[in-house]
């Protein structure tokens, strides 16, 4: 490994303008493409399998005129007058009026659109619906209050909705000028005195990538890039060479779209990573390079020691961050897959880049890599001309007292923890949105004007086909309302739709709690536990399904594939480290901590986004795929930082230095490298908070954490304490093993090095630009 690596960086040094002119025709052919074949991206949190979605299919079958709900772009503004105002008086009658028309004129609607104000509409609805009931046979009262259940007008005049669905396939074809021409509707209504607000599918937007959130993030790593290296050019290469795999892995997403079904989130997840990554690893071999040109004056030699070391620690850390997100896909869950694997391949294509784009670029530069210095910096040197740096410090004084450093990071990290019992999940609606949006002021607007049910319905379907004749299919399709109006937590149920031929029924139930609210989950519960009853006794087929169905389904299959994942991922990570460090100990010690710092990450995200500690945001239930995609990344990420100081130790141990001598030798070379990358990376992910999507803030929180706890608890703490307590013995491998495990060579063992000069006595001041 690090001697096929060593040759590719002399090569990219060496041939700097054919490896330069290669990538910068990649970047280009790729943005060509995607500008050509890319497609909108779309929200589909949905899994092939689940009841949800079976009942949805028995649906098609009886309702065949009618369109898949998650296909529809449907759009609800909910209109509304002062407190103590109506809807039905002047001004506030007109202004909806002018409103509606407005909206009937806006693009991409039906070629007819039949929109009225809530008044109108629900005058009209209700008059219809109490008549035609009673004419079947409905008792008056019950009659009215079905028809009440309905009506787009709340009780007291003052809050109404308008909905209507946009002309176009799916909500991912509404244009991004029919949204804006819709706001701007509703800002006239608000500046004539309405409140006017919108939600639906219809208003779906993609979240921007490249705001406030990235350029915080790259301002913070340029800064301790200076800090680290004092050379604005060297701290100019992480970021640049990160910002072209990013680049690349975002016109990758976008092509893909041509491909398939791609989520708004991926891309900014991608982001997220490949910033984190793509700056780290050059960061790394960089750090490396700088190092080796203290012993040697040839800079392609020092290139290719750099390369052939640190980037196969590279290679290695990178493949752990692939398995990790690339296993998403096992899980058999489409937009966790799709997500898993382009992050997986922005991180790929940030191992690329710093194994063969920086080397040319250090080779475009020569001497000036290190040019635009703005500090300089020297260790202090021990009898032995070793750096006495403060990682060495750190080290020693871990230490004096390793029981307590571990008993002390245990029982930190295992009380942050502690909230984790609470967990709930759910999945991203109107109702969870970010305070501030139309999409919730729109969701709590209906709330209080209907109950919150009315944006968790659940939709019964009924097959009465077994059913002999009409009359009885009718009387079962009662049956099944009353059984289902007699359920706790049961605001309303009604048939709201039969089938031509008079065999299938469609119940609508409204709950009384919201989407999240544990009520409605557990009358889900319910009506699916006792389903085989009144199947048997009315000779139907029942099928739950609706949006809040659909997501509880996806949410409890999350819960599922979570511990499949986690061996999977797991025990192929094992493997990995164990072919890396040629030791059994040492990866089992990463792979507890890393359970350590995962734990206590969920926990502070609980304690933050769930309970709304902090005050960062209003609390409510984490969204449900959170987790799962948080622990695939903290494990990689977590792997990263121990492939990055372990390698070092490993590599003192085999060349010579006691166990102890290479715990402190590792922290010596690589604890401020490290701890440099875990301040880029808490950054970047910390800055994602500042973005309005509660999913992409609680995704950030927790990455920023995992960091933190990870990479300055567990790694830079807990780690070496394990590693002194276990002496050689963290080096232990069974024999059968060893035989059966290949040499890779991480540590460059049968590399040629160059010959040591006086610049490792001087390091700062030889690693001036020369001519």
């Amino acid at each position: 490994m690090a001697t096929l690596l060593h040759r590719l960086g002399t090569f990219a040094f060496r041939r700097w303008p054919v490896v330069v002119a290669a990538w910068l025709l990649v970047v280009i052919g790729a943005g060509t493409l995607a500008a050509t074949v890319s497609k909108p991206m779309e929200d589909t949190f949905t899994i092939p399998g689940i009841p949800a979605l079976q009942a949805q299919e028995l649906q098609q079958y009886l309702f065949p005129e009618a369109e898949d709900a998650q296909d529809l772009a449907t759009v609800n503004v909910v209109v509304a007058a002062p407190e103590g105002e109506s809807l039905r008086e002047q001004p506030y009658s007109g202004e909806v009026e002018d409103l509606v028309a407005a909206l009937q004129d806006l693009p991409q609607m039906p070629d007819e659109p039949k929109l009225a104000d809530p008044v109108t509409a629900s005058d009209a609805q209700f008059e219809r619906a109490v008549s035609g009931a009673v004419e079947a046979g409905t008792p008056q009262r019950v009659a009215e209050e079905n028809a009440r259940a309905l009506l787009p007008l709340g009780q007291d005049d003052r809050i109404g909705v308008i909905t209507w669905d946009f002309d176009v396939a799916s909500p991912a074809d509404v244009e991004p000028a029919t949204r804006e021409a819709l706001l701007d509707a509703l800002a006239d209504a608000r500046d004539a005195g309405l409140t006017a607000e919108v939600n639906g599918s219809g208003l779906q937007a993609i979240p921007e990538v490249g705001g406030t959130s990235e350029l915080v993030g790259i301002a913070v790593a340029a800064v301790v890039l200076i800090i680290t290296f004092g050379s604005l050019v060297a701290a100019g290469l992480p970021i640049l060479t990160a910002l072209i795999g990013v680049a690349l892995g975002i016109l990758g997403i976008s092509i893909a779209t041509a491909l398939t079904t791609i989520g708004t989130t991926t891309p900014i997840l991608a982001t997220m990573i490949g910033l984190a990554v793509g700056i780290d690893y050059t960061l790394f071999i960089l750090a490396r390079y700088r190092t080796e040109l203290r012993r040697t004056d040839d800079r392609r030699a020092a290139v290719g020691i750099a390369v052939g070391t640190a980037g196969s620690a590279v290679v290695f850390a990178g493949l752990t961050v692939l398995i990790a997100l690339g296993a998403l896909s096992i899980v058999g869950i489409p937009f966790l897959t799709s997500m898993g694997l382009a992050a997986a391949g922005t991180v790929f294509l940030a191992v690329l880049v710093a194994l063969t784009l920086l080397p040319a670029l250090l080779g475009m530069l020569g001497g000036k890599a290190f040019a635009g210095r703005v500090r300089r910096r020297e260790d202090k040197r021990d009898a032995h001309g070793l750096a006495v740096n403060n990682g060495v410090r750190w080290a020693r004084l871990v230490g004096r007292a390793p029981v307590v450093v571990v008993l002390l990071v245990v029982v930190g990290l295992g009380a942050l923890a502690v909230p984790l019992q609470s967990l709930q999940l759910s999945l991203p609606t109107d109702s969870t949105s970010a305070v501030d949006t139309t999409q919730r002021k729109a969701s709590d607007l209906v709330s209080e004007a209907f109950g919150p049910g009315r944006e968790a319905p659940l939709l019964l379907v009924v097959d009465a086909r077994r059913t002999p004749g009409q009359q009885s299919a009718q009387q079962a399709f009662g049956d099944v309302v009353a059984w289902a109006a007699g359920q706790d937590g049961v605001a309303n149920a009604q048939v709201v739709a039969t089938s031509g031929d008079g065999v299938g029924a469609q119940v609508l139930v409204t709950p009384q709690g919201g989407p999240s609210d544990q009520g409605t989950l557990d009358l889900l519960d319910r009506l699916r536990s006792d389903q085989s009853d009144i199947e048997a006794e009315t000779g139907t087929r029942l099928g739950v399904t609706g949006i809040t169905a659909i997501q509880t389904d996806v949410s409890e299959r999350l819960t599922e594939a979570l511990p499949i994942y986690l061996a999977v991922v797991v025990g192929l990570a094992f493997l990995l480290l164990m072919l890396v460090f040629r030791s059994l100990l040492v990866p089992l010690t990463a792979t507890l901590g890393f359970l350590l710092s995962v734990l206590a990450t969920l926990g502070a995200t609980v304690l933050v986004f769930q309970e709304g500690a902090l005050g960062l945001v209003e609390g409510q239930p984490l969204v449900s795929f959170m987790p799962i995609i948080v622990i695939g990344i903290v494990f990689g990420l977590a792997m990263d930082y121990q492939v990055f100081l372990v390698t070092r130790m490993r590599e003192a141990f085999v060349h010579g230095m006691s166990a102890r001598e290479a715990v402190v030798d590792g922290f010596r070379n690589s604890a401020r490298v490290v701890a440099a990358a875990a301040t880029i990376m808490i950054s970047v992910f910390a800055a994602f908070v500042l973005q309005d999507d509660p999913l992409i803030q609680s995704i950030g929180f927790a990455l920023a954490a995992a960091v933190f706890f990870d990479a300055f608890v567990v790694r830079m703490a807990l780690i070496p304490a394990v590693m002194y307590l276990l002496g050689d013995k963290a080096w232990w491998l069974p024999r059968w093993i060893a035989r059966v495990l290949p040499e890779v060579d991480v540590e460059g063992e049968r590399l040629q090095r160059p010959t040591a000069t006086s610049r490792e006595a001087a390091p700062e001041r030889d690693l001036a630009p020369t001519p």
